[in-house]
């Protein structure tokens, strides 16, 4: 039976007597394939379907929270699930019509044959190794997701989405008297089948591999406290670690971020620097019509001209300060605790002109692909590995460079940005936190950091 065949009002009475309750009903369906060494390995589909139930409760100690799961969907399994969380009191929510949302696919991935998926990445292989002969080790991974959530909750929501993705990733490895070198590209969005269809993914792995080679040949990067452009190109993994985490609410009432504790409205970037999480952006990898709370996605203004407007909240954390939910709330499956998580969050465009950036560089780093990053909370300290960096001499791009990373502490470092382009670019990735992964996208036009510590080698 689907999530839209039980009627709402019998879950009601699994809800009431808390100050917040919630049934998240969740089906979905995948598809996941691995090519390694010319071969497919660990092609797989599956689908699962589960329920979970939470009651939030105002008490003594704060908060307190009431959670249980399951893989029955119906009111039945509802009210089995309520039995032991919390005595049950008042009269059950009454709902709302229904309101269902769907990502737009042109082509099914449900529908797409596993065998089709798999034949991909095996001409990807045979593309990447014929043309690029350097290239000793190519890995390819495929991955679709059609999730469907309905959440009815004590505000009266039943909110109904459905969310479809495909995402396409490629890491090629170059050797060359021993030494090796990395590439790496990845495809994806919330749509179809079509998001890899056409030439798209076979450019993809010809800028990795290409990428690969031409790191064996590039000096290491130089090491030292320098300025810094990080192109739009890079994506934003910049601001996903340096602020992104450390404004989910429960990290700030926790006290593991307290550079930005009791900060709203106070200057915590530089003036030109305004940033969004705004998960309604059509097709991006964290977009969502709803969270996973049922509460309606809308963009959040987290910094404006410099100044810390607010946090990201779930219901949990709202109901703490005796405030909204602005709608990030959300969790991995029906098995987990919705928590504050970023969606698509990025740097607004700004005033300056990208080119005119980078020629403002006398002598410093050009980042124009991001690899990995991590940060601590509690200090603000940042490190990021760069996949792709110029070393850039009196304002002109003088040589590719590899082994770079950058360090930092994210609170100087956003107050330290001077230039700000018009441009923006986009990253996609897979999100940690809590032991939940989930979908997001980031992004930030080309900025300038006038002094970063540059990790790579002292060498001339």
């Amino acid at each position: 039976m689907s999530l839209d065949a039980f009627p709402a009002d019998a879950y009601g009475a699994a809800l009431c007597g808390a100050d917040y309750g919630e049934a998240f009903l969740e089906e979905k369906s995948w598809t996941s394939a691995r090519l390694e060494d010319g071969r497919v390995e660990e092609a797989a589909s599956g689908s699962d379907r589960g329920l979970g139930l939470r009651l939030l409760k105002r008490g003594p100690k704060g908060v307190e929270s009431f959670f249980a799961s399951g893989p029955d969907l119906g009111p039945e399994a509802a009210a089995r699930l309520r039995l032991g969380l919390l005595a049950p009191s008042g009269a059950p929510p009454r709902f709302s019509p229904a309101v269902a949302r769907r990502v737009a696919a042109r082509e099914d991935p449900v529908a797409v044959p596993l065998a089709r998926k798999a034949e991909l990445l095996r001409a990807l292989d045979r593309a990447v190794r014929a043309e690029f002969p350097g290239v000793r080790q190519v890995t390819l991974s495929y991955a679709d997701k059609t999730k469907s959530t309905r959440t009815l909750n004590t505000d009266g929501a039943d909110a109904r989405q459905t969310l479809v993705s495909v995402v396409l990733s490629a890491s090629v490895v170059a050797e060359e008297g021993g030494r090796l070198q990395t590439g790496h590209e990845t495809l994806g969005a919330q749509g179809g089948f079509e998001l890899v269809a056409g030439d798209a993914p076979f450019a993809a792995a010809r800028r990795a591999a290409a990428r690969a080679l031409a790191k064996l040949r590039a000096p290491k990067a130089k090491a030292g406290e320098m300025p810094v452009v990080l192109s739009s190109s890079a994506g934003g993994t910049f601001i996903h670690e340096a602020l992104g985490h450390s404004l989910e609410v429960d990290h700030v009432q926790e006290g593991s971020s307290p550079a930005y504790r009791g900060a709203v409205g106070r200057a915590v970037a530089a003036p030109k620097i305004t940033v969004i999480d705004d998960p309604t952006l059509p097709f991006q990898r964290g977009s969502f019509f709803f969270d996973d709370e049922g509460v309606p996605a809308a963009p959040t203004r987290l910094v404006e001209g410099g100044i810390l407007r607010g946090y990201l909240y779930d219901r949990a954390c709202a109901l703490r300060e005796g405030r909204a939910s602005n709608g990030h709330g959300r969790r991995e499956s029906f098995e987990n605790r919705p928590v504050p998580r970023m969606s698509n969050l990025y740097i607004a465009p700004g005033p300056d002109d990208p080119d005119k950036i980078v020629r403002s560089l006398e002598r410093g780093l050009l980042v124009t692909r991001m690899g990995g990053g991590q940060v601590n909370t509690a200090t603000g300290e940042f490190v990021f590995e760069v996949d792709e960096g110029f070393w850039v001499e009196g304002g002109k791009v003088r040589r590719l460079v590899r082994d770079a990373n950058l360090l930092g502490i994210g609170p100087d470092a956003l107050m330290s940005i001077d230039r700000v382009g018009w441009d923006v670019g986009w990253g996609i990735g897979t999100c940690g936190k809590e032991e939940q992964n989930v979908p997001v996208s980031d992004g930030q036009p080309t900025i300038r950091l006038p002094s970063v510590v540059v990790g790579g080698t002292h060498e001339d």
